[in-house]
């Protein structure tokens, strides 16, 4: 829970500041202040701060307005404020608050009339408060989440005062942004450093945005790479937790490449005595997540089954020799002729082994998948009449599948 510019606004003494566009990003978190000065705020904010614009050291017409603002939408800046009056900036134009609006940037007035010592004293004082009480609630959730206390009856009064709900029970999702010595390989180290923090307070925004969504909303836990969220249980109406953070992964994903950000769950429904089971359970879905990049991406310890088993073996070779040994020969002549033997060995299997169920999915004769079938067997050396064979070939399929990055698969 941090200073968001919602709370700003509500601050004592600051009741003239307006909110003229970029609702959406109430919840922005207040990292700091900073008054820009120059032509431009880019190479002057890191990410988080409510950015005042004055006016008194540089001109500010429409064009750098809006050049400030699409730089704090590029920065991550919690907001921009724009002060307003006779001398300097008379008006704030109505193409910055449409702009701030599409961008959801969020864009507040401020009159001259209230000076900034005010404005950055006061927030300053709200920062320094949310600052210490989002440690202690911080510290709350990590003794919880470890199982490191001596009476939970007792921490538990001490999350109430803090303003921690843990009464209903929490699904935990653990994310671990990952490869971020790609960054160091490619780019200079100061160039990498400022473009890995931004990345991190990105993520960390996204992730409050879903928490806030989702309701109920409790603190992230952030330890390094690593952030700790417990998701609210669903209602059967709803958008499940695992679907709400799929879709999260997805775009942030594709604005943070080339990192790569993992996550695993753990089952739903922890009361406060069973969160360190949870965090346990997120941990092995995370595992199995990072051992499967290709298409796991998110794991959830519910769906492991053999999986938990496989994503234990560190040395993703083995795996990749089990595939080989198994499956090796039917993967190498569907890459030199029609690919059909291992849609037709996933549809069998899809089937519990119903020939003509199999058949009608593939959209061919019985006889045809009789005799692909057949030719598998030879290709591999098993017999499907064998449980050892059986098993080989499902969990050699089941590898094969998960190591694949195409998202589905042609099945004629």
């Amino acid at each position: 829970m941090s200073l968001t510019v919602a709370m700003v606004l509500n601050l004592p003494g600051l009741e003239s500041l307006r909110l003229r566009a970029g609702a959406a990003g109430l919840d922005n978190p207040v990292r700091w202040t900073y008054v820009a000065e120059n032509e431009g705020i880019a190479d002057w904010v890191a990410g988080g701060e409510l950015v005042f614009v004055t006016g008194i050291n540089h001109p500010r017409d429409e064009a750098n307005l809006l050049r400030l603002l699409y730089e704090a939408q590029e920065r991550i800046a919690a907001g921009v404020v724009i002060l307003t009056g006779e001398e300097f900036i008379h008006t704030i134009p109505e193409r910055v608050i449409t702009e701030a609006d599409r961008l959801g940037v969020p864009l507040l007035e401020q009159p001259y009339q209230l000076k900034m010592v005010v404005v950055s004293q006061s927030i300053g004082t709200a920062l320094v408060h949310e600052q210490m009480l989002g440690r202690s609630r911080e510290h709350v959730l990590q003794q919880i989440l470890e199982g490191d206390y001596q009476s939970l009856d007792g921490l538990l009064r001490r999350a109430d005062s803090l303003q921690v709900s843990l009464a209903a029970p929490r699904q935990i999702a653990l994310l671990k942004l990952q490869d971020s010595e790609q960054l160091f390989t490619t780019e200079p180290a100061y160039d990498a450093e400022r473009r890995l923090q931004a990345s991190r307070q990105l993520l960390q925004r996204k992730l409050e945005q879903v928490l806030n969504e989702l309701g109920e909303p409790l603190p992230l836990v952030c330890q390094g790479e690593h952030w700790i969220a417990l998701l609210p249980t669903r209602a059967l109406h709803q958008p499940s937790n695992r679907q709400v953070l799929a879709t999260a992964l997805d775009e942030l994903n594709c604005t943070l490449a080339p990192l790569r950000l993992f996550a695993g769950m753990s089952a739903s429904g922890h009361g406060p005595a069973q969160l360190a089971t949870g965090l346990g359970e997120a941990r092995q879905a995370l595992l199995v997540a990072q051992s499967f990049p290709e298409r796991l991406g998110l794991c959830c310890f519910s769906d492991l089954g053999v999986l938990e088993l496989l994503g234990a073996i560190r040395d993703r070779s083995l795996l990749d020799r089990f595939v080989d040994k198994v499956l090796g020969a039917l993967i190498g002549d569907d890459s030199r002729h029609e690919p059909v033997l291992m849609p037709t060995l996933e549809a069998w299997f899809y089937e519990n082994g119903n020939l003509a169920l199999a058949a009608q999915r593939l959209c061919v004769h019985r006889n045809t998948l009789s005799y692909r079938m057949q030719r598998i067997e030879a290709l591999t050396g098993c017999s499907f009449n064998d449980p050892h064979d059986r098993l080989n070939v499902a969990v050699a399929l089941m590898i094969w599948r998960l190591s694949s990055p195409q998202p589905n698969r042609n099945t004629a």
